[in-house]
């Protein structure tokens, strides 16, 4: 009997224990992919999306030891409503400039480029014009043309203001002045 109790409480714990961990990967999950959090792709993956569904691409060019990149990620980036307005609208790229990979775009090969201690990767020094800033946004259409680069941190407010130009084609018919003072914000609580 005892040892019947024995094998039964094994047996229960081992399902307790699965469910636990069941649950806590389902949460981990959603959390990974709920819509209040924008969907980072790597270079590849956007330009291969944007192969089969033409889209415009946003990407943050960043470096491991920058502050006010880790700082956009952690306000402007974290707001619910900046990450739906992302995620709708482009792709989005979180591009280390000190990548050392090679890549592959529209038909030439960037490299990582040597530079003392560190160096920069060729292909983020291609799509900022050179403004190796850090953080830097760069929006590309979705033909993968440089529409804009923009360098520096930029609280959610600007952020919105910024992506929605682009996001839809504003620039395109009005002038950023214009658009500036006509701006109807997308309801975004400023927790900076």
């Amino acid at each position: 009997m005892r040892k019947i109790n024995f094998a039964l409480l094994i047996v229960l714990s081992l399902i307790a224990f699965t469910s636990f961990i069941y649950k806590m990967e389902s949460k981990a999950h959603k959390a990974d992919y709920s819509s209040d959090k924008i969907a980072w792709l790597t270079w590849e993956e956007a330009m291969e999306m944007n192969e089969k569904a033409p889209r415009k691409i946003v990407v943050d060019i960043y470096t491991e030891w920058c502050g006010w990149c880790k700082r956009m990620d952690a306000s402007t980036f974290a707001q619910p409503e900046i990450a739906d307005y992302i995620n709708a609208n482009y792709y989005a790229v979180k591009f280390d400039a000190e990548r050392k990979e090679p890549i592959v775009f529209k038909g030439n090969t960037y490299n990582f480029v040597s530079n003392g201690k560190r160096g920069y990767h060729a292909l983020a020094a291609e799509i900022t014009g050179g403004m190796l800033s850090y953080p830097t946004t760069v929006f590309l259409d979705e033909e993968m043309n440089v529409i804009q680069a923009i360098k520096g941190y930029k609280d959610a407010k600007s952020f919105e203001q910024i992506a929605t130009y682009f996001g839809g084609n504003n620039h395109k018919k009005t002038p950023w002045e214009s658009y500036q003072k006509s701006y109807r914000p997308i309801a975004i609580p400023v927790k900076n």
